[in-house]
């Protein structure tokens, strides 16, 4: 599903939680968030902690892939776009941060 907006994200997260027959209070439970929060990111809440958004799609089996060309160094290469691993740039940056 292609994601570009809160609304989307939120309809993604609901149809994935269904299709695996949880509640909401489950999927809370099992992401470590407070039920209130999956309701207001289903609702299409604009602006979410990123930890809480990773911890959301973990609990759903899901992850997080960003694709396009808005990467100049992959622009330049002249090879095609490939996909970023959030959690590889995250790691990446711990190891390196003091």
């Amino acid at each position: 599903m292609r994601v570009r907006t809160p609304v989307d994200f939120g309809l993604m997260i609901r149809r994935a939680r269904r299709s695996r027959g949880m509640t909401q209070q489950q999927l809370a439970r099992a992401a470590a968030v407070g039920r209130q929060w999956i309701v207001e990111i289903e609702a299409g809440k604009p602006r979410a902690e990123l930890g809480r958004v990773l911890q959301t799609l973990a609990a759903l089996d899901l992850s997080l892939t960003i694709h396009g060309d808005g990467i100049p160094e992959l622009r330049k290469s002249g090879k095609p776009t490939e996909a970023i691993d959030l959690q590889d740039i995250l790691d990446a940056h711990r190891r390196t941060s003091p």
